[in-house]
């Protein structure tokens, strides 16, 4: 039997009570030794911005790996079998998740970061909802409260640091938002169309203010493949909108923006989407992955 479970808000202040004075059950810790488990680098990296220095936190998927198409090698189950706690960006997006931990008989409880952000469903063809919450910055707070009451559960010791983490990350996130309001704002209202390579920034957009004329690949994953007559309908989208860039992420095979931006004769600009840099590049964390990213949409699009 699968035996996970994604926890809430509200289970975690069940176990809270009804944990009182009693010794940690398993899988719970009295000190900061938890083994802890993000599934994508943009997951891992928030979740440590909580933790601080009482956790090591990995990510299970390596930088620049697609979350879409992420095929989970036997190393991996070796990991999430031997986890604490496991921290997933939700929403839909890890469907490799499931099978991988009752495959490796996994103990641990599976954090559901987006658990309370209210999700942005799909129109027309496009079903489901949109798992990208993290372009966002304010989604990510969502994610920050979620971290913390997971970890003060699970390492009641440390809730007072854990609090404190929170409190100052979410200053920085909030810092963030304003910073790329500012920017877009500086952005013609005229230019403020875009195309993407598939679906993901659809809580960016409905934030600050961009519209999606459309995506390469229809829909939120980068597993589908566009027709011929889609490629035709979104080349002239770009046409008649006036669309002054196509953007593509890093962890994507780019064949298909590269082919669009030649036939309409715009740019192509590269951006971080579902994972970060390495530790030397320009978006090794989510703050500088956001600034990366709005300050190569402004550039295009000014």
């Amino acid at each position: 039997m699968l035996r996970f479970h994604f926890i809430n808000l509200f289970l975690i202040i069940t176990l809270l009570l009804a944990g009182c004075g009693a010794a940690p059950a398993a899988g719970q810790q009295s000190s900061g030794s938890l083994s802890v488990i993000a599934t994508t680098t943009i997951a891992a990296d928030v979740v440590r911005q909580v933790g601080g220095d009482l956790l090591q936190v990995d990510a299970l998927l390596p930088v620049g790996a697609d979350p879409h198409s992420f095929d989970p090698a036997p190393q991996d189950m070796a990991k999430i079998a031997n986890a604490d706690l496991i921290f997933a960006s939700g929403a839909g997006l890890e469907e490799f998740l499931a099978p991988l931990i009752e495959n490796a008989g996994a103990q641990g409880l599976v954090i559901d970061l987006s658990q309370g952000i209210q999700l942005l469903e799909g129109d027309g063809e496009e079903h489901g909802y949109d798992p990208h919450v993290w372009m966002d910055p304010n989604n990510v707070l969502v994610w920050v409260e979620n971290i913390r009451a997971a970890l003060s559960q699970a390492d009641p010791q440390h809730a007072a640091n854990y609090e404190v983490n929170a409190d100052n990350y979410s200053a920085e996130l909030i810092k963030l938002d304003a910073w790329v309001s500012e920017q877009v704002a500086s952005i013609p209202q005229a230019n403020r169309r875009i195309v993407t390579d598939h679906l993901v920034f659809s809580y960016f957009s409905e934030r600050y203010g961009l519209e999606q004329v459309g995506a390469l690949v229809p829909g939120y994953s980068t597993l589908s493949s566009p027709s011929a007559r889609e490629l035709a309908e979104i080349e002239s989208d770009i046409l008649q909108y006036g669309v002054k860039a196509v953007f593509v992420g890093k962890s994507v095979n780019p064949s298909i923006a590269q082919r669009i931006a030649e036939d309409t004769q715009v740019r192509l600009v590269y951006l971080y989407t579902g994972s970060l840099s390495a530790a030397d590049g320009p978006a090794a964390n989510y703050i500088d992955y956001i600034r990366y990213n709005v300050s190569e949409i402004s550039a295009a699009l000014k």
